[in-house]
């Protein structure tokens, strides 16, 4: 994971400090064979907290765990891990010679932990000692609500161009003019767009006892990737493992307010970010943002049924770009169809929240990160609309509270 601050102190590291400890940890990796064949090859995720490095492995028959963590800390302590914790998965023992049935992976994860001073478990007793408890991947099911946040939503879509990031941007201010407590969390890695959309592109946030405190975006609690970068041209060139670990790091570390919603805007696609999501951050619902054309309908469905596999209710479907209306003549064509929100909403049996225009005066409202919701021109009662939609059949989908928390 791609680090912004060390847990041992409270000076943050530079970009070059980030850089170095990440590429020496991948060249470790990289080096370090088991049977011929690279580790990293093996690395199913990977997360750096400072001092402590998380891997998730798929390891080979007969390897041994215990020998590659205490020889991996070795390796890796000149470079600042001090900490290595392992999740590894093995393969199952053969069912019977001459078997022909492939071996299976089992179903739960071995996890293990070493936290010596010195990062390295010199215990010789190790290599006898019983496999660690196992336990499966967290569910949705398992994941205690935020303390301090009623709601997270997610706003996502199967493809990119559909207004997606315009859409969310409007929906958050429009939950916060019906007067709820609202906070953006732009979880779009590679492409993001909601500090520029928002008018707080040369705002940092401050750090503030090892926590980010959000940037004040017109009355929201907003953090992105993009206001942790150098500029608008620096690119996020991350592998998986360090684009999640950049996501749960933005929401673990950020010293969230009383919130309301917490509105998060998703990358396209249902890779690695959304993934991680549903199986580490208690989401309320999803909303899901499509076009009427049909290849924008095909990718839609799929993120539909990855919220469904991963047991994230879907408050509903957002058709944009439904309807156009030429500024010059005030002739009306529906360019990219007609009918596909409806159509999603009534195969997943779910609410079509609205359906929303496709307007040059959106894009420039954004483009000068003054959203239309918060200029309230003409476009502003769809995007209100839609908020009350929401809001109408939220309670139902919330997560429960533990009260017995104090943090």
């Amino acid at each position: 994971m791609f680090n912004f601050m060390k847990k041992k102190t409270t000076k943050t590291e530079t970009p070059q400090q980030q850089a170095e400890r990440d590429s020496a940890v991948d060249k470790v990796l990289l080096g370090y064979e088991i049977g011929a064949v690279s580790i990293a090859t093996m690395v199913t995720g990977l997360e750096r907290d400072g001092e402590a490095l998380t891997l998730d492995l798929r390891l080979p028959k007969d390897s041994n765990p215990e020998v590659i963590q205490q020889e991996l800390g070795q390796l890796l302590h000149p470079h600042g891990i001090t900490t290595i914790h392992m999740n590894v998965r093995l393969p199952a023992p053969e069912k019977g010679s001459g078997s022909s049935l492939p071996k299976q992976m089992p179903k739960t994860t071995n996890a293990m932990e070493s936290q010596p001073s010195s990062g390295v478990n010199n215990n010789a007793s190790n290599a006898n000692a019983e496999p660690p408890i196992t336990k499966a991947a967290p569910t949705q099911a398992s994941l205690a609500a935020h303390p301090r946040i009623r709601h997270i939503i997610v706003v996502a879509s199967g493809k990119g161009g559909v207004g997606k990031s315009t859409t969310t941007v409007n929906i958050a201010l429009a939950l916060q003019k019906l007067g709820n407590r609202v906070g953006v969390l732009d979880a779009d890695i590679y492409g993001p767009s909601m500090p520029t959309m928002l008018g707080v592109a040369d705002v940092k946030p401050q750090l503030e006892n090892e926590q980010f405190v959000p940037v004040d975006a017109h009355g929201m609690a907003m953090l992105s990737i993009g206001s942790l970068l150098d500029g608008d041209n620096t690119p996020v060139a991350w592998r998986g493992p360090k684009a999640t670990g950049a996501l749960m790091q933005l929401y673990n570390q950020t010293n969230w307010p009383q919130l309301d919603y917490l509105v998060i805007d998703m990358p396209p696609g249902t890779g690695d970010i959304q993934l991680t999501l549903a199986q580490r951050i208690p989401v309320t619902g999803a909303v899901i943002v499509t076009t009427p054309q049909h290849v924008a309908l095909l990718d839609a469905q799929k993120g539909v049924e990855m919220f469904n596999k991963t047991n994230i209710p879907v408050l509903g479907v957002v058709e944009n770009m439904a309807l156009h209306t030429c500024s010059n003549c005030n002739h009306t064509e529906a360019i990219f169809g007609t009918g596909g929100g409806e159509f999603i909403a009534k195969q997943y049996q779910v609410p079509l929240l609205g359906q929303l225009p496709l307007a040059s005066g959106i894009r420039a409202q954004v483009d000068k990160g003054v959203p239309s919701v918060l200029a309230d021109d003409e476009f502003a009662q769809y995007y209100l609309d839609i908020a009350k939609n929401i809001e109408t059949n939220i309670n139902k989908f919330a997560k429960p509270v533990d009260d017995k928390r104090i943090f």
